[in-house]
């Protein structure tokens, strides 16, 4: 099976991973340049048991989100990269999602199990009243590894 889906086959793939009683675990970003800090957030995930959903923003929501020369890689280029992790089961390329609504409507159609964050995240409280809507609950998975984001990455890289 195809690890990459289209958002609009994500309602009927998860009522399909419902209906054979697995649970789904919701995790989301940007993940630009694979590094460490997103191994262990993706491997901490999907230890909690249950299908591990990474719903992938767009480039538009990456760029406006984190300047006009990001992504580094494309959303094709993530996904692919994504979809070789042994502890990623599904990539959802998203759409550009604008606001609350629209990722309200997205955990809306997957009716997740967890939303996995990582320790500190500032959506934190956004999501857990997204997932309270659904009867999910949220779970913190590892801190934040220090020093280690794909802006910290581009920095470095381009200070050498």
């Amino acid at each position: 099976m195809n690890k990459v889906i289209k958002f609009e086959q994500l309602e009927e793939l998860s009522k399909k991973i419902k209906q054979k009683g697995e649970k789904i675990i919701l995790v989301g970003g940007c993940f630009d340049i694979l590094h460490t800090g997103h191994i262990k957030f993706l491997k901490s995930a999907k230890e909690l048991g249950g299908k591990l959903l990474v719903a992938l923003e767009s480039d538009e929501s990456v760029k406006r989100s984190k300047g006009e020369k990001r992504p580094v890689n494309n959303q094709k280029e993530r996904a692919n990269i994504l979809s070789n992790l042994p502890s990623v089961d599904i990539i959802v390329t998203l759409p550009f999602l604008e606001g609350y609504m629209d990722y309200y409507r997205l955990v809306e159609k997957i009716k997740p199990d967890i939303i996995a964050v990582t320790k500190g995240d500032k959506r934190k409280k956004e999501k857990e009243r997204q997932a309270r809507a659904f009867g999910a609950k949220v779970i913190e998975t590892v801190e934040r590894v220090k020093d280690f984001s794909t802006t910290n990455i581009i920095k470095r890289q381009t200070n050498t």
